[in-house]
């Protein structure tokens, strides 16, 4: 990762074009997805925020979904970053927000947090990804060669991920005893999702600096949540983080990466919990 302490975009200009949804009226949630991923990632949450009188915003990250995918074998994070500020600035909220960050959403909320700390009053994240250190020895190389994994995602049919998906999910299992860790119509939107993402996206991780020795500036309240069965980050770094930050609270559960979605029930009460806390 770069050795600076801010996010490089210089030669990059996000478009302003971004998809998003929204949902409600009152105090302003953003919703941040992960990699290869989408805003359907909160399609459990988006509504009961707006049941409980919150303004829900959940949007595509470049690159991702229905959002701008500019030609590129290797997009930058700090590309993401702008984009997702030019996005948040063209909401002119009346109010400063909440961000829920899952992963890779985590890591551009929580820099979010560390540049800006007057324009936010809360943090929920879920498995946020804040340094390459969390990542297996496999999935580090693997992001070290992006030109590798940009190619392996763009020519792996939606099938065979399919496929793949399935077979994790029930590996992982759920907790309270059925077969899968996610429901069918997430494993389909998971798939779709993958196939979505342009392959430059997979350079991302490796593309950022560690957040790790920042974080204890990082003052605003936050709830980290995490699976503690979770394959993609180890779920040991999650709670070094909420060590890390001087305002936070942990909660976790056996699960896998994406509790919000597999855990949608317990994940959404813990959401509306802390926020009517602040």
């Amino acid at each position: 990762m770069s050795n600076t302490n801010q996010i490089e975009s210089k030669t990059f200009n996000a478009p302003s074009a971004t998809n998003y949804v929204s949902q409600g009226e009152g105090a302003p949630v953003i919703m941040v997805h992960g990699l290869a991923a989408s805003l359907h990632d909160w399609d459990f949450l988006l509504p009961e925020l707006a049941k409980a009188g919150y303004a829900g915003y959940a949007l595509d990250l470049l690159g991702h979904g229905e959002s701008p995918k500019p030609e590129s074998r290797a997009y930058q994070v700090g590309w993401l970053f702008d984009h997702f500020e030019q996005w948040l600035d063209s909401l002119e909220l009346d109010s400063p927000a909440v961000l829920v960050g899952h992963s890779l959403g985590g890591y551009l909320v929580l820099e979010y947090a560390r540049r800006f700390p007057a324009r936010i009053r809360g943090l929920i994240l879920a498995d946020p990804f804040y340094s390459l250190s969390q990542l297996p020895a496999a999935l580090r190389l693997t992001y070290r060669h992006p030109s590798l994994s940009g190619l392996v995602a763009g020519r792996t049919p939606e099938w065979l991920f399919r496929i793949i998906i399935d077979f994790t999910s029930a590996v992982m299992g759920h907790s309270s005893g059925a077969l899968h860790a996610l429901p069918e119509h997430i494993r389909a939107q998971t798939a779709q999702d993958y196939i979505r993402t342009a392959p430059g996206v997979y350079n991302i991780p490796n593309s950022g600096f560690d957040l790790a020795p920042y974080l204890d500036s990082i003052s605003t309240p936050t709830l980290v949540v995490w699976g503690e069965r979770d394959q993609t980050l180890a779920p040991s770094s999650f709670a070094n983080l909420v060590n890390a930050l001087p305002s936070a609270r942990a909660e976790h559960i056996r699960a896998g990466h994406v509790p919000h979605q597999s855990h949608a029930d317990w994940f959404n009460k813990l959401a509306l919990d802390f926020l009517n806390t602040l």
